[in-house]
């Protein structure tokens, strides 16, 4: 009888192994070569940056110039900047100019503490933010005070949006100036409030996309107080207007002992609303309501 074998040849037994470690090999040729374009387009991405200051790296600038000549480079570069900015800045304040027909001197001091600030303004975004400013207290000259200007120029992009939507956020009561946060309320103990099925008499602003660390850095930047703040007690059945992140509600305390809980934008903060185009947050508006609902009558 015939015995064939069953063994397949060690050549057939490798090729399952060869190409296996030829993909791995490519593939760390491949993460290889992605790595080292990552780093060139980083590489780019600094010295771009760089560039624009009149600075180069040292590999680069050993065969141009003296030391002298590059320090000069880099002070007429920065000039440059510097006059775009304001250049920027000039064309933003004439596309929102105001014309309210009064004529009102503008503050020399004023103005020229605001030129030499923005002319550090290199963001398009925060460029158009100061435009506005000027726009406006050309117009109504006093509108922002110059410790405003100072705390505007420490605003990061994403200082501004989380300022942004903080005033969206906002409510204001009619006959006040000054915007509020509000949170819900405070009911002083009484008999009847043991017996109350309502605990939770605050909102939760994270959920509205205000967290905490968000209002601490309002703090920090001057413009929300620092803590927050308990109105007067409410006088019974006497309906308060508010303006509440873009609707109006009529807000009616139903028992003695009722406060509003909230977080109150300074005077540089309400100043710097101004500048804000507001958006309606009906989400907002309708858990307010839910909130504070046991202790207003709301309409």
């Amino acid at each position: 009888m015939k015995i064939e074998s069953t063994s397949l040849p060690i050549t057939n037994q490798l090729k399952p192994i060869l190409p296996q470690k030829a993909d791995v090999a490519i593939s760390a040729a491949k993460t290889q070569s992605e790595n080292r374009l990552n780093r060139q387009t980083s590489q780019k991405r600094i010295m771009n940056w760089f560039s624009q200051v009149g600075v180069q790296g040292e590999n680069i600038s050993l065969h141009t110039t003296s030391s002298s000549e590059k320090i000069k480079r880099n002070k007429e570069m920065l000039a440059l900047r510097k006059l775009k900015n304001l250049e920027n800045i000039l064309g933003r304040a004439l596309d929102f100019c105001l014309d309210d027909g009064k004529e009102e001197d503008l503050d020399p001091d004023w103005f020229f503490s605001f030129v030499k600030m923005a002319e550090e303004i290199f963001s398009p975004t925060m460029q158009e933010l100061w435009g506005k400013i000027f726009a406006v207290e050309t117009a109504r000259p006093g509108s922002f005070s110059l410790k405003t200007l100072g705390v505007l120029k420490q605003l990061t992009q994403k200082d501004a949006q989380i300022f942004r939507h903080a005033v969206n956020l906002a409510s204001r009561r009619k006959g006040e100036s000054t915007p509020k946060l509000l949170l819900g309320y405070y009911q002083k103990t009484s008999i009847w409030s043991l017996f109350s099925s309502h605990k939770e008499h605050q909102l939760n602003m994270a959920t509205f996309g205000l967290g905490y660390p968000d209002i601490l850095s309002l703090m920090d930047l001057g413009l929300i107080h620092n803590s927050e703040i308990e109105s007067g007690e409410l006088p019974v059945g006497v309906p308060a207007e508010w303006r509440c992140a873009g609707q109006t509600l009529y807000l009616t305390a139903k028992r003695t002992g009722t406060t509003l809980v909230y977080y109150k934008f300074t005077t540089t903060g309400a100043e710097l609303c101004k500048l804000v185009t507001r958006k309606r947050q009906d989400t907002y508006v309708k858990s307010l309501r839910t909130t504070i609902g046991n202790a207003f009558d709301i309409t």
